[in-house]
């Protein structure tokens, strides 16, 4: 399996007043950070190589992941510097550290499905990139997907479709090239490079059929800290 992007360097305002001081991969879910139970899952997909894109108050996550040894994953960091660069800004300043193709996860999700058919579904696309979708149909939130036959048709998270019945799932695979040739230490969002491979018929898709857990919101972590509770017990 190849190295997974771990996206962390959000200002998470959603869950304002917890993370006033905190960063949002630390808050506590089902007893501890939940970047533990992000890396712990991610060993058990045999994911051994993460590289954390941290941003707002990176050294508290730095602090406690460490080199990530303990949770059975290999650790390195890529810190945004003096300005926020976005999602897609952290990955293209984190692409000497990821290698040719990599998988890339948001910092408040946590997802169940299998990673190793999705990276086999990218390497057989002959895409540059793939989006795992979950067939949504506007339950969990607005769908903003158009996929059909592994592909996905449009992505757009403002202006909505009745064609859209998938939602972004949270796990991706990119080749280094998509990013490339963008420039460095410049922000943008991943949102804003899916949408445009879309667009240009350069975007694979993968769909799951479990829904996706996030922390991303109050209503959310208290979803997913429900869902580790009970996985604990």
């Amino acid at each position: 399996m190849p190295a997974l992007a771990l996206l962390a360097g959000g200002l998470a305002t959603r869950l304002r007043p917890i993370t006033a001081t905190i960063p949002k991969s630390i808050v506590t879910v089902a007893g501890k950070p939940f970047i533990a139970h992000q890396l712990s899952l991610l060993a058990q997909q045999s994911i051994t190589d993460v590289v954390i894109c941290t941003g707002y108050l990176a050294e508290q996550i730095e602090s406690y992941v460490g080199d990530g040894s303990r949770f059975g994953v290999r650790v390195h960091y890529s810190q945004d510097g003096d300005k926020p660069l976005g999602t897609g800004g952290a990955l293209r300043r984190a692409l000497p550290m990821l290698g040719e193709r990599f998988m890339v996860m948001y910092g408040d999700s946590y997802l169940r499905t299998s990673f190793r058919p999705v990276y086999a579904a990218f390497r057989a696309s002959g895409r540059p990139a793939l989006m795992t979708v979950y067939r949504n149909a506007n339950k969990i939130e607005q769908s903003n997907v158009e996929f059909v036959d592994g592909t996905v048709r449009r992505y757009d998270k403002v202006h909505h479709t009745s064609a859209m019945l998938h939602i972004d799932y949270g796990l991706g695979v990119l080749d280094a090239s998509a990013l490339s040739a963008r420039p460095t230490e410049v922000a943008f969002d991943l949102a804003d490079l899916y949408q445009d491979l879309a667009n240009r018929g350069l975007l694979g898709g993968y769909e799951v059929s479990e829904r996706f857990y996030e922390i991303g919101s109050p209503a959310g972590l208290a979803e997913t800290d429900a869902l580790l509770q009970m996985n604990k017990d």
